[in-house]
């Protein structure tokens, strides 16, 4: 009996053990859960049956259980019954994952938006566009190329082809449409660094000054400019794994305030000689917006005033931390199409059907190859400047997202392809070289 009884205390104070030391890890998988939960029901409008069963069907986020509540608009995610997180939808800020301590029932400011236009034909509107067939371009082609990611294993949830201003292919996986949001993920990088660029044109901010950071001021780090950082090339340190306990996920899934944790970092290179890429980057570039902006309600409505409502993304909704910054880093939701208009813009060079959104240089600025990072870099946006998609221009770029969500912009052939999915093992390369190669002039 009394080895009974050690064996028995000998393997519970085994899984208090297991359970100590994976605490932060189950605080992480079951606020992936949540946040995931509530922002793919509320926001995205999807069941949780079908958000279980594929946006969170990974290891090891399914080992979470998820529970909505329907009347307050939250889910709750719990962890093998011992860990539960929640997060909350807030219409107009999406959803958030909280903490302790977070007044559910504090007054929050929303951004203003504008009515869509639902008149006029896309893209400066909603409404359909005239059938237009090009004879330069060699339909069948176009759709099998589409069609080759559309496999099982590829899970595309999304592709939308627009050639000189017109969509010429569209295609939705099960259970999406052209009215469904999708998560950009990193996507959301690239609109943050379209609202510096507009800044910069409106004469609100120059991206070559040192960035305004009080901590800053009285070390080293003063040095780092609005440049530096936009390139993630500040020299700060910081550890952007997803597949462990890391700055980027203590970010996401504990912090309140999004903004803080890059500011707080040492140096551990030197500005302009140090490419990092860093999601804590993004979101200090997000909080300083909202210090040169000078209020929370200027804040959030500058980004939708003169981007996203302005060229009409009405879909597309930047989800905010606790604090009520918006998560530049990850979270912009939108339609496929919308998605679509963001890659037009800068194909026209920040012209939208005659006005002037942002300098045609920032077009230059985003697109240049970071220092140190091999040409694949430029101001949050992708490149394929040394060409590694070898059949593809050297000048197109992109912005990219987790799990394979793009944004491609190819400026000499006038297209902007769209991809969305829950992985992003398809071959690019492939992809786009038959995508214009399907358009024979």
């Amino acid at each position: 009996m009394k080895i009974l009884k050690r064996i028995i205390l000998l393997i519970v104070v085994t899984l208090i053990l297991v359970v100590i030391i994976n605490y932060p890890k189950l605080n992480i998988i079951s606020g992936f859960s949540a946040k995931s939960t509530s922002s793919s029901v509320f926001l995205a409008n999807r069941t949780l049956t079908f958000t279980d069963s594929t946006d969170n069907n990974f290891s090891p986020i399914n080992i979470a259980s998820d529970e909505l509540n329907f009347n307050e608009s939250y889910a709750t995610a719990s962890t093998l019954g011992l860990l539960t997180r929640k997060a909350i939808y807030r219409e107009g800020l999406g959803s958030v994952l909280i903490t302790k301590g977070f007044d559910v029932n504090k007054k929050q400011l929303v951004p203003k938006r504008t009515v869509p236009n639902d008149s006029s034909a896309y893209p400066y509107g909603n409404a359909l566009q005239k059938d237009t067939i090009f004879s330069t371009v060699n339909y069948n082609k176009l759709n099998t190329s589409i069609s080759s990611i559309f496999k099982k294993e590829d899970e595309t949830r999304a592709v939308l082809v627009i050639y000189k201003d017109q969509i010429i292919a569209e295609k939705y996986g099960t259970g999406f449409s052209s009215d469904s949001r999708i998560l950009g993920w990193s996507m959301t990088k690239s609109i943050l660094s379209t609202v510096y660029g507009i800044m910069q044109y409106q004469g609100k901010l120059n991206v070559q000054d040192k960035a305004p950071v009080s901590e800053w001021q009285n070390d080293e780090r003063k040095e780092i400019t609005l440049h530096n950082l936009l390139q993630m090339n500040s020299g700060l340190e910081w550890d952007e794994n997803y597949d462990k306990i890391s700055d980027v996920t203590k970010m996401l899934f504990l912090e309140k305030d999004m903004t803080v944790m890059q500011r707080k970092k040492p140096l551990e290179g030197k500005p302009n000689e140090s490419w990092n890429y860093s999601s804590g980057t993004t979101n200090l570039l997000s909080g300083i917006l909202r210090q040169e902006l000078g209020s929370q309600q200027e804040y959030l409505d500058y980004w939708y005033r003169e981007l996203i409502d302005k060229i009409g993304m009405n879909s597309m909704i930047i989800e905010t931390d606790m604090a009520g910054h918006y998560v530049g880093s990850s979270y912009a939701w939108a339609t496929a199409r919308d998605w679509g208009k963001f890659g037009l813009l800068y194909a026209h060079k920040g012209n939208w059907n005659g006005t002037q959104i942002f300098a045609p240089e920032w077009v230059d600025y985003v697109a240049k190859p970071t220092p140190t990072s091999n040409g694949t870099y430029g101001a949050q946006f992708w490149l394929n400047a040394q060409g590694k998609m070898k059949d593809v221009p050297k000048n197109m770029f992109y912005a990219d997202g987790y799990q394979g969500q793009r944004v491609y912009i190819l400026p000499d052939q006038e297209l902007v392809i769209v991809r969305f999915g829950l992985k992003g093992n398809y071959d690019e390369n492939v992809f786009l070289k038959d995508i214009i190669n399907s358009i024979q002039e």
